[in-house]
């Protein structure tokens, strides 16, 4: 007699590396143990997704859920509810709380700290500087590490690696893809005069210009073609960036965010303020095409939200002292939805961005793919279902969104983590369940 499944998924459109075709999927013990006609079989637990798409759980590899230090902000319980809330069942962590993530203990602090609380599966990023340099080949191995982060520039928080000495051993001890966010800070000491003492928001893609990105971009890649490493370049936000990234997929992953593709200055900051301000910088409109064309051309790998709250008394200070960063994890799904609603996007190259792509770049073990024996991760969407996005649908711990008020075709209906059902129609469900991620080059847990 078949053994029940504890969840079965039917009636949907299911996205399989075979392409988008109706399938139902069963769940058992965590993973994915049938997919195909379902209909009678006998389950703990049946959700029917008719009209709805069934896509592999969504992946964030980038966000900044702000425990330890600054919880005010977001914490790891508030955060991943937002991410469970957006349709998203797996987050990468940034290094740059307060402690900084730099030795085993502070990653096993964050370990212990996401355990019975985090409602998704979750890995963290050691922070790579000159404390820690000579040690990153074994600490980027540790169970639960994603790999390391690097900035060139000066942003939230006290990481900061702006000399090509440090960044060279960095890149010279270890071997796994290195997550870095690209901006020159020579360049930005040498540029901040144009905004010291107060100036319009206005002004925030002027001080970290173009070029201030296009500069650190070019020596990262120059430095990791010596050292031999693969570098995953964050948030890129140029189309000259994208065009010189064209020329080094060899070694080089791409990453951009919904927020770049979705937003333009001069208007956002006209309309938003120091609420649409971020590092790098929304640029104007030739820059947004600019990503798009990169997307559409294969350039770029995986988005990332780059989840980055702050309170609203912290962004209503005047320009410059406003903090960087925006939250996103929660809205990444509806926005990317959105633009495949609109004609800019096809479903498929949202799941290898979302999805298989992340999968790819990290070595991610069972996960990015509706597969057998892949972990039960499903992201249940609605193509056609209009929403608009507001304020009291966020449940980050900072409660505002930029895109506040938007308009949107397309909607997350249900996540599913390993087999459990952790939202549906809004609401989440049950207790924190997520785990570390597991990774197919680092040493088991």
């Amino acid at each position: 007699m078949p053994q029940p499944f504890d969840l079965v998924i039917t009636g949907g459109e299911t996205f399989t590396p075979m392409g988008l075709f109706p399938a139902d999927v069963g769940i058992r013990g965590g993973r994915i143990v049938a997919i195909g006609n379902l209909g009678g079989a006998d389950a703990a637990r049946r959700i029917d997704a008719r009209g709805l798409t069934v896509l592999p759980g969504i992946i964030d590899t980038q966000v900044h859920f702000r425990e330890p230090g600054a919880e005010h902000k977001e914490d790891l319980a508030t955060g991943t509810a937002a991410a469970a809330m957006g349709g998203v069942t797996t987050i990468f962590e940034m290094p740059n709380t307060k402690p900084l993530t730099l030795t085993e203990a502070d990653l096993e602090e964050k370990l212990s700290r996401a355990a019975g609380r985090a409602h998704v599966d979750h890995a963290f990023f050691m922070g790579g500087s000159a404390a820690n340099a000579d040690r990153l080949r074994g600490l980027e191995r540790l169970p639960g590490c994603c790999g390391v982060k690097v900035f060139m520039g000066s942003s939230t928080g006290d990481l900061l690696v702006e000399d090509e000495a440090t960044l060279a051993a960095i890149l010279a001890n270890g071997v796994r893809r290195m997550a870095v966010h690209a901006e020159d800070e020579a360049r930005l000491k040498e540029r901040k005069h144009l905004v010291a003492g107060g100036a319009p928001p206005t002004m925030h893609p002027e001080w970290r210009d173009a070029e201030t990105a296009l500069i650190a971009t070019r020596r990262l890649v120059g430095l990791a073609r010596q050292a031999r490493r693969k570098v995953h370049v964050l948030h890129i936000t140029t189309a000259d960036e994208m065009e010189f990234l064209a020329q080094h997929k060899d070694l080089v992953t791409v990453e951009t965010t919904p927020q770049h593709l979705t937003l333009a200055a001069p208007e956002c900051y006209e309309r938003l303020g120091t609420y649409a301000q971020m590092n790098p910088p929304i640029r104007d409109a030739r820059h947004r095409e600019g990503l798009w064309r990169a997307i559409a051309d294969g350039v770029v790998d995986v988005l990332g939200s780059d989840h980055a709250p702050h309170t609203r008394e912290e962004k209503d200070k005047p320009y410059p002292d406003s903090p960087s960063g925006m939250p996103g994890v929660q809205t990444l799904v509806p926005l990317m939805l959105n633009h495949i609603a609109e004609g800019r996007l096809t479903l498929a190259r949202f799941v290898d961005l979302m999805c298989s792509g992340p999968q790819r770049l990290y070595d991610i073990s069972g996960k990015g793919r509706i597969a057998l024996g892949y972990d039960g991760d499903l992201t249940l969407v609605d193509l056609k279902a209009k929403r608009r996005i507001e304020n009291s649908w966020i449940v980050s711990k900072c409660g505002w969104t930029p895109f506040d008020g938007m308009q949107v075709t397309g909607w997350p209906i249900a996540t599913v983590v390993r087999g459990q059902v952790v939202m549906q129609d809004d609401q989440l469900l049950g207790s924190p369940i997520g785990r570390p991620v597991r990774f197919m080059d680092c040493m088991p847990a």
